[in-house]
């Protein structure tokens, strides 16, 4: 493998979905994108694994449903890393990454995509937080109590823009994110949300899985503004590989990794290598030819070396921009802690 731009590389995928209720054990080769023996055939260093939670309604009871399906599927997460050894690490911050790859093993990252888990609680935010969840998608499709989403949901009565951006609540859950070290996810938001996160929060704010709107104009994607808020505030765009946010009306079979790195081209073009990387949705959507699961990895970093980028460009690309942005949010928890 010496001539391999993969090896040793630290690949971190920062969005993947888990099958819920039930599903293949990750402990298996089986059906599912990514499990454990499939993220070591393809040498994937970290995974952020999403509790997704379907936006429902924004009432006692929907926020309750919404709840108990986080914290259940924050325990099947946490189930691949068994204390024994036998699957992937916990890893909760940018060091135990680090330290899980030193290791030879998975590193298993646990995240809650949509803030409708926290209902309208920042109590529950404290114990998600507390679980060792390192971002929040602050909504899915649908607006909730946190924030307007870039898809409203007529069927749950939603207009086009609720708030017009971030909700007053929303605006207490970006500063207690800030204090408690969790990222803030704004993929899935609506521009407003988006600009408003981004000028609001110490931290960063990442978009873990989403597309570049001037190559494929879905509402979704990100445009050129919103890219240069990204960069100007040190923030980061995760090309996702969902194949109809790749290319307008696209299905996997008409796709290959060459239309994932067009899109990362067009990002370090207008942002700057420092502001890109991956996160590809699989078991939510994601997957393209020759890029169907994690056993497929090596695949994606070959057309970025073929593509002209380097040792030091790819790495960032694939794990360490991301890592940047854990540390930051770490540093930011660790004033407040101090100044407590």
């Amino acid at each position: 493998m010496e001539n391999d731009p993969h090896n040793g590389l630290l690949a971190i995928d920062t969005h993947v979905d888990i099958p819920w209720p039930e599903g293949p054990s990750p402990f298996e080769d089986g059906p599912r994108c990514v499990d454990l023996p499939k993220m070591r055939q393809g040498r994937v260093g970290g995974v952020c694994f999403a509790a997704y939670i379907p936006q429902g309604r924004r009432d006692d009871a929907g926020h309750q449903a919404a709840t108990s399906r986080a914290r259940a599927m924050l325990d099947a997460i946490a189930a691949m890393a068994p204390a024994d050894g036998s699957g992937g690490i916990w890893a909760t911050s940018a060091g135990a990454i680090e330290a899980a790859f030193a290791a030879g093993k998975p590193g298993i990252v646990p995240v809650i995509e949509n803030g409708y888990a926290i209902g309208k609680s920042l109590a529950l935010l404290d114990e998600f937080a507390a679980r060792g969840i390192r971002y929040m998608t602050l909504t899915h499709n649908g607006h909730n109590e946190i924030a307007d989403a870039a898809i409203a949901l007529p069927t749950l009565g939603d207009p086009e823009a609720l708030y017009g951006g971030l909700s007053d609540f929303g605006q207490a859950v970006i500063a207690r994110m800030n204090e408690l070290g969790v990222l803030i996810d704004i993929s899935h938001a609506s521009k407003a949300t988006m600009m408003q996160a981004a000028q609001r929060s110490r931290t960063p704010v990442v978009a873990t899985h989403s597309c570049m709107k001037t190559l494929c104009d879905h509402k979704r994607n990100l445009d050129d503004e919103q890219l240069d808020a990204l960069a100007a505030t040190g923030g980061l765009a995760q090309i996702t590989i969902v194949s109809n946010f790749l290319r307008p009306k696209a299905r996997a079979a008409d796709l290959t990794v060459e239309d994932i790195v067009d899109h990362v081209d067009y990002a370090v073009k207008r942002m700057g290598v420092d502001h890109v990387g991956i996160g590809t949705d699989f078991d939510g959507g994601g997957g393209v030819r020759g890029f169907m699961n994690a056993s497929q990895t090596p695949n994606l970093t070959a057309a970025l070396a073929k593509r002209g980028y380097g040792r030091s460009e790819i790495e960032k690309i694939w794990g360490g921009n991301f890592l940047r942005l854990m540390r930051k949010a770490e540093a930011v928890a660790g004033e407040k802690a101090a100044a407590e």
